[in-house]
């Protein structure tokens, strides 16, 4: 699609808004739905067409609407919520009078609606909502990416994150197991008595690592203050004030490179416990990461990449200077 295309069908999309303005509520906020497509059609899944004839089951749905074939007085078509998709089946004749050539007709891909209907099995056996009620909740104004290809430019995946997330069902999936990672790393801390901070985010000294800090200036206080770097140092102040195990996990940021691999702006966790060592910490690395591991993904050998890294086994543990002389054999740990 070129940039005169993508301008004429918001221009459309917008006409569209002003006659739904004009004629009342825009935006109607009164519909409640009391089902989710996955969870219908997990708990549905054995339901033959004899059954759901039978025993008709009723539900209310809401999402956007991301295909749509219309066949002259009849319509399938797909809604998407958070927790999946489902198709749903548009009869001119089972909708209130007008409703199909008025709104559904009408409808745009990316519009969020909602239907309330009946399950039924279509010939090919797909579990299908036979709508009886359907409202134009949202008028999305901005196409959807392109139905196959999603949206591929890195740039705009990283820049326009909610297209993103809306385009592709990874990115969706990602999001979900990094608040498990997050969910997963404070329960293993809080169980094992740390105590979670919050430290100051801006500083008047940056400190605790070795990075461009970026810099802000308060006005109230006339002075210039820095984004923190790192945790480290506020996470020790706790220790000497009389906490033994403490941990902050929170944003850092350093103005520094930019990249798919290094942001400015990131989450790091920082732990500390008194009159513990570097053997003592490498011990509660591994039990935590490996205990991660089996919240989010259920089992501690995890693939990525098609690769298995296995988190069950013990962890290797060398020197740094064992590990540079590994890849440096004109080196000696003794040099």
């Amino acid at each position: 699609m070129n940039r005169n295309d993508d301008n004429e069908q918001v221009a459309q999309r917008r006409e569209k808004l002003r006659q739904l303005r004009a004629s009342g509520d825009a935006f109607p906020n009164d519909f409640r739905r009391d089902a989710h497509a996955a969870e219908l059609l997990t708990s549905h899944a054995d339901a033959d067409t004899e059954s759901l004839s039978e025993n008709p089951v009723r539900a209310k749905l809401a999402g956007r609407l991301i295909t749509k074939r219309i066949m002259g007085k009849a319509a399938f078509a797909h809604l998407r919520d958070e927790s999946g998709d489902i198709q749903i089946y548009a009869q001119r004749d089972a909708l209130p009078e007008g409703v199909y050539n008025e709104v559904f007709k009408k409808l745009d891909l990316g519009d969020i609606i909602g239907v309330d209907g009946t399950l039924f099995r279509t010939r090919t056996g797909e579990l299908t909502v036979s709508v009886e009620q359907l409202r134009l909740l949202v008028k999305s104004l901005q196409p959807p990416p392109e139905k196959y290809h999603g949206l591929t430019d890195v740039e705009a995946r990283y820049r326009q994150r909610y297209v993103d997330l809306l385009a592709n069902q990874d990115s969706r999936e990602v999001f979900r197991k990094r608040a498990k990672i997050v969910t997963g790393l404070r329960r293993f801390l809080d169980e094992r008595g740390y105590l979670e901070i919050e430290s100051p985010i801006m500083q008047m000294i940056p400190g605790g690592a070795n990075a461009r800090p970026f810099v802000t200036h308060h006005h109230a206080l006339g002075v210039d203050l820095y984004l923190r770097v790192a945790q480290e140092l506020a996470i020790k102040r706790c220790l000497v004030g009389g906490f033994e195990r403490v941990y902050e996990l929170n944003r850092n940021f350093r103005n520094e490179g930019l990249s798919t691999r290094h942001n400015p702006e990131f989450t790091m966790l920082e732990y500390n416990e008194a009159y513990k060592d570097f053997n003592d910490y490498m011990d509660l690395t591994e039990e935590m990461l490996r205990q991660v591991a089996i919240d989010v993904t259920g089992d501690a050998v995890v693939t990525y990449q098609g690769k298995p890294i296995d988190f069950a086994s013990p962890f290797r543990r060398i020197s740094m200077a064992d590990a540079v002389c590994a890849s440096n054999p004109d080196l000696s740990p003794e040099a």
